[in-house]
């Protein structure tokens, strides 16, 4: 018989659908087998409109048999078969589905699916070409006592041919590409490398999927006995046996309701799924039904994995379309703040074949990645709630990326994260959240406090916080990096701005006896001032005393814009790629002195002998002070030290 063309420009669809539509090749044996499951569907469907009873899944196996001398790959099912005109319209035809035609006629008169069928995307079939170099089917349609081929070598055409076949249902021979340099064709004759596949992708098909295996089964007594010992006089302990086993699972743990499934078994898959040792700390089960329909099954880790924070980590869900694997990793299913979240999720209304790049235009995923996430919001706030301190184990773990998810993309999740974050508090002693804080301000009080430091302990020490917390303000402390990044992003919560307890102004309102006292020394030390930020020249921008020193002589406060903590990560990141930092990315530093302490009266004293040289050692001392409790490097610690000397004197 001559060869037909195919239609829909077929050489340009299926140069296309080999080189672009599929990153891998091994997911042929997924579309084919999800084909077979469809026609399965059907022979099923029809059985049971036509009153048939008694009908059971495991009595419509999906064969896979594999023959390294032949180099053929062979996968047959008893579904319901097509006749040579389908074979013409669904093989003959790239993008055309006959699943997706068949759902359409046999949809309910409510217009809901009365039948979920896997393939609805007709290039799927075609996926076989990337590994094969001629592909043969044998067809008999339920119903029709004649049976047909289908062969095709590629682009080229394809050939229909009257054939014998007893049984009703599909065979499907893929002839393997001869192997080169950069694929090895030859791996998917291997047993492991099929069982691998079936398992990794169609796992969860709802038919058994039967191959013919091979493996070493323990010799009873009596084959012992039997048993000719080898050379060296040995007797064989083990036998080789080939058997038919079921290689998938067929029910999927995330299809079965939450109520029938146990912590343990929950526990068990994630373990074998996600390849951890320990039980996740949280299991998320959801199923949707409606306009979108999913099932999703997440799980937050107890532990924080080994490379989260670093480029190797990938973070996504598994992505399945009916119970077939579509993509191991979907980014595009979580955004990056939840990234430590780990799952699949299924869904019917997905199209089966669909690339990474069509993944990220769907509007399914988006809207289901949008479901997701306030799903995932809600059980967290959930845990904050009833269980307190299995959340703060949890924030421990994962929540530096809640507080970048904050600060990223210029604040655009910030409404949805700020809730969920967690800072220390210095009248508390623990972490508590924005809402905690506000609702135990002082009547009085404008500003929500923060301070910056490398640890707690360090920040309970630092001159800035000693005037607050003496009065019984409240203090979060910021020790990550981002901390201060992500408050400024949020600028207030409730109406109540934040305000770091290094800015210049705290917004705290002196009695008028303070006020007076102050103005008092302040007109007394203005020409010492002076002459102290003269001394320092552009290092400050402004000298002043202090109304938040105690017992300290001197610290660093900031005007408006970059922050003291910002200087040091800005500097930090600009060192780490080889540059200096602007000038942009330096503090507004304000130095302010203790005007009771020892040290600026001993000052005082050097300024009223006009001691011009040992006052800029003063100056620059207070300076060098200032920057070391701020954990910043001095300018040049050999002048430091020899200065200290000349002072010692």
């Amino acid at each position: 018989m001559a060869k037909k063309e195919f239609k829909a420009e077929s050489k340009r669809l299926l140069d296309l659908m080999v080189n672009s539509i599929y990153t891998n090749k091994e997911i042929f044996l997924r579309e084919l087998i999800s084909n077979a499951s469809d026609a399965i569907d059907k022979r099923y469907f029809k059985a049971s409109q036509e009153g048939k009873t008694g009908l059971s899944r495991n009595d419509y196996p999906i064969r896979v048999t594999p023959d390294e001398k032949a180099r053929t790959i062979t996968i047959t099912d008893c579904g319901i078969g097509m006749t040579d005109k389908e074979m013409e319209s669904d093989l003959g035809t790239i993008a055309q589905s006959g699943s997706l035609d068949f759902k359409t006629e046999n949809a309910k008169a409510d217009g809901t699916d009365a039948l979920d069928i896997i393939g609805q995307f007709g290039v799927g079939f075609y996926s076989a070409f990337m590994v094969s170099k001629k592909i043969k089917v044998v067809s008999k349609a339920e119903g029709s006592d004649q049976a047909y081929v289908w062969e095709s070598e590629g682009a080229d055409g394809y050939t229909i041919e009257p054939a014998e076949r007893d049984d009703v249902g599909t065979t499907i021979t893929l002839y393997l590409r001869d192997d080169t340099d950069d694929e090895k064709y030859s791996d998917y004759l291997k047993e492991w490398k099929l069982q691998d596949l079936i398992k990794k992708y169609s796992d969860y098909i709802r038919y058994p999927i039967v191959m013919n295996v091979t493996r070493q089964e323990a010799l009873s007594k009596e084959e012992k006995e039997a048993a000719e010992p080898d050379k060296d006089g040995k007797k064989p302990e083990f036998k080789t046996v080939h058997r038919d086993e079921t290689i998938n699972s067929m029910v999927p743990i995330w299809k079965r309701k939450s109520s029938e499934v146990t912590t343990e078994e929950y526990n068990q898959f994630y373990k074998d799924k996600f390849v951890d040792w320990e039980d996740p700390q949280k299991i998320i089960s959801t199923n949707v039904e409606g306009l979108l329909s999913y099932n999703a099954l997440l799980f937050i880790p107890s532990r924080v994995p080994y490379n989260f924070y670093s480029k190797d980590y990938k973070r996504g869900l598994q992505l399945y379309s009916s119970g077939v694997l579509i993509m191991d990793k979907c980014e595009d299913l979580l955004p990056d703040y939840f990234g430590f979240v780990r799952g699949l999720v299924d869904s019917q209304d997905i199209s089966l074949n669909i690339s990474r790049e069509m993944l990220q235009q769907n509007r399914q995923v988006k809207a289901i990645a949008n479901r997701l996430e306030k799903k995932i919001i809600s059980e967290l706030k959930d845990m904050m709630a009833k269980d307190r301190e299995g959340y703060e184990k949890f924030f421990k773990n994962f929540g530096l990326r809640l507080k970048f998810g904050i600060y990223d993309n210029f604040g655009a999740n910030k409404d949805k994260l700020k809730d969920l974050v967690l800072f220390y508090s210095s009248t508390e002693e623990k972490p508590v959240t924005f809402k905690e804080y506000v609702d135990r301000m002082k009547e009085d009080q404008k500003y929500i406090y923060y301070a910056t430091g490398d640890s707690v302990d360090k920040i309970k020490h630092m001159p800035q916080n000693e005037m607050l917390m003496d009065k019984g303000y409240e203090v979060l402390f910021c020790t990550e990096e981002v901390d201060e990044f992500a408050l400024k992003v949020l600028g207030s919560y409730d109406d109540k701005a934040f305000k770091s307890t290094a800015d210049d102004d705290l917004g705290i309102e002196m009695s008028d006896e303070e006020k007076a006292i102050r103005e008092k020394q302040n007109k007394a030390s203005e020409g010492l001032l002076n002459s102290i930020k003269d001394a320092l020249g552009d290092k400050v921008a402004a000298v002043k005393l202090s109304t938040r020193l105690k017992t300290h002589p001197v610290c660093f406060s900031a005007g408006e814009g970059v922050s003291l903590e910002m200087e040091k990560v800005l500097a930090e990141q600009s060192k780490a790629v080889g540059q200096k930092p602007t000038e942009d990315m330096k503090a507004k530093k304000v130095l302010e002195i203790n005007g009771d302490h020892p040290v600026f009266a001993a000052m005082r004293r050097v300024y009223e002998a006009d001691d011009k040289d040992t006052l800029k050692d003063y100056a620059e001392l207070l300076y060098d002070q200032a920057m070391l409790i701020e954990g910043m490097p001095i300018d040049d610690p050999v002048d430091f030290s020899n200065r200290v000397c000349r002072l010692m004197k």
